[in-house]
């Protein structure tokens, strides 16, 4: 906890046992989350990628491919648009960023170009999830990925 000086360890005696004193040491903003839920989402995931129907396989190589495509597809990501001028370059802007970025969705409409990154999961820095956040859009996932490969929501969670 911040006091207006320094920062106090939650649980003094538990900090004695681990850091020493006078050494310094960086402090990194993070949620609190569970990691068995965390763990959770990732093993449905690789099981529903392990099912998916075979029209499916090139449009998402990895479980990673799935899950970014999951979250843009619910509404779990930042939207850059870009003003290119023209039709010709809002494709070279287009083919930019794609290459920029594997997981990346664009759209281009006429000079207008519309990239969407999915958000990150990730319990710390500045665009983390929150519990509650990371919740929801494991859920969100959850219910568009069990839709795109035809399996109940509630069988692809408990298949993990």
């Amino acid at each position: 906890m911040w006091n207006g000086e320094a920062m106090i360890p939650a649980r003094p005696q538990a900090a004695a046992k681990v850091f020493e004193t006078g050494r310094r040491y960086w402090l990194v903003e993070a949620s609190e989350r569970s990691w068995i839920s965390h763990e959770h989402q990732f093993a449905w995931l690789a099981e529903a990628w392990n099912n998916l129907p075979e029209a499916l396989m090139d449009t998402f190589p990895t479980p990673e491919h799935l899950r970014k495509a999951a979250l843009i597809a619910t509404g779990w990501h930042r939207e850059q648009i870009i003003d290119a001028g023209n039709r010709a370059a809002a494709h070279r802007v287009a083919a930019y960023a794609r290459g920029a970025d594997e997981f990346v969705h664009v759209v281009t409409r006429g000079p207008t170009v519309i990239v969407r990154r999915a958000r990150s999961q990730r319990t710390r820095g500045p665009d983390r999830m929150d519990n509650a956040e990371f919740q929801k859009s494991k859920d969100d996932i959850l219910g568009w990925i069990s839709t795109l490969i035809g399996v109940a929501p509630e069988r692809l969670r408990g298949a993990a």
